[in-house]
């Protein structure tokens, strides 16, 4: 993950951080081509009743650095982020494999069922597959430019 051209942290308000509502947000590394096809396949494969439920936004992103000061025990996690506001003060962020089986369960139908199988293996070995896999992101897939349709450009926070 980059991290030139970071937002200043102290511009990042809690109204900033508030934007995203009560739906859980994905936080991706928009430098790197697989987080954007995993964001286009998160688009693609969501049910018409479950888009409203999800909000997009890069980690580089002034929302991106607003929820790592706001939980700075991730600050130099480099990973995809499931972010979930839980009360006015509360939030919860999963990393790693565990954001990757929300993304799973957020799809829902035969995706949860693969979410739930995957949440039985040990989460030290759920790391390890992940890590391994993130190591080598940015070489498996060409860097690609994540361009929302009009649709879904408002389920992006900057």
């Amino acid at each position: 993950m980059r991290t030139g051209g970071t937002p200043s942290i102290s511009a990042v308000t809690a109204s900033d951080l508030e934007s995203a509502g009560a739906t859980p947000v994905l936080l991706y590394d928009g430098a790197c081509g697989l987080c954007a096809r995993s964001v286009q396949f998160m688009l693609a494969h969501e049910s018409p009743t479950r888009r409203a439920a999800l909000r997009f936004a890069a980690l580089e992103s002034a929302f991106g650095a607003g929820v790592r000061a706001r939980h700075p025990e991730i600050a130099f996690v480099d990973s995809v982020l499931w972010y979930e506001p839980l009360s006015d003060d509360a939030s919860r962020v999963r990393v790693r494999s565990a954001a990757a089986l929300a993304m799973l369960a957020h799809l829902g139908g035969a995706w949860r069922v693969l979410a739930a199988i995957g949440a039985c293996v040990p989460r030290p070995l759920r790391d390890a597959m992940y890590d391994a896999i993130a190591r080598r992101r940015l070489n498996m897939v060409s860097r690609a430019c994540l361009l929302p349709s009009s649709a879904d450009r408002h389920r992006f926070l900057r």
